[in-house]
């Protein structure tokens, strides 16, 4: 799984062998869980048997475990195979808490439309009306860069995560606390790599800097996540930065990868629960696979943003072969032939993709427990299996 999935920048995996040593072993606490889905699942689903097989097969080739939400008009389904935590094979579950990774992305987008639509912000003005001079002063003609260009990735900032001094910093100092502005360090005075607005390219110091703007403008900008998107939900499982225990949930799975790029996997949950608490904006989302589904569900249904600003979300910016690619928060991808919106995420030790398909009328989540980041040839064979999914579902 991951080609596809693979939004944020590989870690150098030099660094990583270099720091980390032979034998890392990181195993979290991860409990068996018995909450019931806040929707009604449909046991008739059709083609249930059909996925759940599928489910079996990628578990079986490696992958620690995979979780599953659909909603269509045939009603919701959930599926999940494989362990939740590896060491004594705590199985996974519909109940258990997946990292969203850069799917976070969305919501963080969403936020901002909110201020948008309060008049609290225009997004075709430039960062610097709304970011403290402290800040943007950091960001190389961050007078040229508008709010609705870090939105789409056409703001030509550099990428914070691929700068060698993070990477060791993350490395080395895994318990370090890294505060918001410390991302935005990594950037100060670099050149932007392209004119704002000239073109696409993903980069995740984007999205730190729009949850420094809500944080400027709201005071937090995880309280207004929690505001507009969490309570008008209902989203009793999904928790992002300030909630109470955050990361420390023992229905959260045990995450693993593939260091060497051999097929073996390691526990690497304390690296991943570590770096992941100290993202924003960007990361830092973790959730059920349904609540995930209700969430873009609830923003493709105009439950969260008025229609003119989900249209919006749907401008998209165009990739170098002229093809739609992204639009605020949203990605647009084709899976087996078929469009689809929504955002994909990988991290250390997760992957996962939340998407809506509108030709069939089809929202999907899926996740893994095991890391994105590091190539590995068990990710070769689950992303076969896992096009064999997308084909049973939208072909």
């Amino acid at each position: 799984m991951m080609t596809v999935m693979l939004k944020r920048l590989q870690i150098i995996f030099v660094l990583i062998t270099a720091v980390l040593g032979k034998g890392l072993t990181q195993a979290l606490p991860t409990e068996p869980c018995e909450q019931k889905p806040s929707v009604e699942i449909n046991i008739d689903f059709p083609k249930a048997a059909e996925i759940q097989k599928i489910l079996d097969e990628i578990a079986n080739q490696s992958i620690p475990g995979v979780s599953v939400a659909l909603y269509s008009q045939d009603g919701w389904w959930a599926g999940v195979a494989g362990y939740a935590k590896l060491e004594g094979k705590v199985p996974m579950q519909p109940c258990h808490l997946l990292y969203l990774q850069s799917i976070a992305k969305i919501y963080m987008a969403v936020a901002i439309l909110k201020l948008y639509e309060q008049g609290k912000i225009d997004i075709n003005a430039p960062i610097t009306k709304f970011l403290p001079e402290s800040v943007s002063k950091m960001v190389t003609n961050a007078d040229s860069i508008t709010v609705k260009q870090l939105m789409n990735h056409t703001s030509g900032v550099p990428e914070y995560n691929s700068v060698p001094a993070y990477i060791t910093k993350l490395l080395q100092e895994p318990n370090h606390e890294f505060q918001p502005i410390d991302y935005i360090k990594y950037i100060e005075g670099k050149p932007l790599t392209f004119k704002p607005g000239s073109r696409y390219s993903y980069r995740n110091t984007n999205y730190v800097l729009l949850a420094l703007i809500a944080d400027y403008i709201t005071g937090d900008h995880a309280k207004l996540i929690e505001e507009v998107i969490v309570k008008p939900l209902a989203l009793k499982e999904t928790y992002y930065r300030g909630m109470e225990g955050y990361l420390k949930y023992p229905r959260l799975v045990n995450s693993y990868w593939d260091r060497f790029s051999n097929g073996v996997l390691e526990n690497s949950s304390e690296l991943q629960r570590n770096n992941v608490q100290a993202l924003v904006g960007d990361d830092g989302i973790v959730t059920t696979p349904v609540e995930a589904v209700m969430f873009l569900r609830g923003l493709l249904e105009e439950k969260l943003i008025t229609a003119s600003s989900l249209n919006l979300m749907k401008e998209w910016a165009n990739d170098r072969n002229g093809n739609p690619t992204y639009g605020l928060g949203l990605d647009h991808a084709e899976f087996v032939g078929h469009t689809g919106y929504g955002h994909s995420g990988g991290g250390i030790g997760a992957g996962c993709q939340l998407y809506y398909f509108p030709e069939k009328g089809l929202y999907m989540f899926v996740g893994i427990n095991l890391g994105t980041v590091t190539d590995s040839p068990i990710h070769a064979k689950a992303l076969g299996t896992l096009d064999q999914l997308y084909k049973l579902l939208l072909d």
